[in-house]
């Protein structure tokens, strides 16, 4: 039994060894060709949703002027207090009118190479947003009456865009898969699965912008202004990958 052992153990050896180099190396391994690619079809998708807007934006301002900074400061005081009374009035909710921006400068003349002060200027610029677009005429015309000096940057919007969105990403997409499975068929193909949807960068498009300044005498216009909304247009745009047989 004892010369026996290492025998047996040499024999073990060598089975070992002998099962090492019979098996045929794991794929990827150096040497090996990688292995074919996977036919693919990579398609574009774009789609555009259109609603009528149901929310509107106004922006309003106040402009005073003064010799001093105090008087131009309270003059512009008074008249967006007036303006926003009138909002109130209108039964427009608070949360509905916020501050966009408020200035107060010194304007000046150059003369003989001399600057020389005209005297101050206030500004005060809020924005209203309006749920009833049916309104928004009535309220501009309300506004340049109390005192508004400049309406401007009408915006129409929707009160749901994420609903729009996200259907016009799913057209989007539909829109690429029929476009892969008719490039797919056009190569005597057939779409397999879809491996990859990348939803492309985009310019956020933004709400539809009507200028509408007035000045003076506006405020006696007897005719309500006209005001357009047309309708929102919301784009998607996606990268679709598919395999193909």
């Amino acid at each position: 039994m004892l010369l026996r052992w290492p025998l047996l153990v040499f024999a073990l050896c060598l089975g070992a060894v002998g099962s090492v180099y019979g098996q045929a190396p794991p794929p990827g391994v150096p040497g090996q060709p990688p292995p074919p690619p996977i036919p693919t079809v990579v398609a574009t998708g774009q789609a555009t949703v259109r609603r009528p807007p149901d929310r509107a934006y106004l922006t309003l301002s106040t402009e005073t002027r003064a010799a001093k900074p105090a008087e131009a400061q309270q003059r512009n005081a008074q008249a967006m207090a007036a303006v926003q009374q009138k909002l109130e009035g209108a039964r427009l909710p608070k949360e509905s009118v916020r501050t966009l921006a408020y200035s107060l400068d010194e304007e000046y003349d150059f003369i003989d190479n001399r600057r020389r002060s005209k005297g101050f200027r206030a500004v005060n610029t809020i924005e209203v947003r309006l749920d009833d677009i049916t309104r928004v005429g009535e309220i501009l015309d309300l506004a340049v009456a109390a005192g508004a000096t400049s309406a401007q940057n009408i915006r129409f919007d929707l009160k749901e865009r994420q609903t729009a969105e996200r259907q016009a990403l799913r057209l989007a997409v539909a829109d690429a898969r029929a476009r892969a499975e008719a490039a797919a068929a056009g190569a005597n193909a057939t779409l397999v699965a879809v491996t990859r949807i990348e939803e492309q960068a985009r310019d956020v498009p933004v709400p539809r912008p009507m200028m509408a300044t007035m000045r003076g005498a506006a405020a006696d216009a007897a005719v309500e202004t006209p005001v357009n909304a047309g309708e929102i247009e919301i784009e998607a745009t996606v990268l679709l990958t598919a395999t193909i047989k």
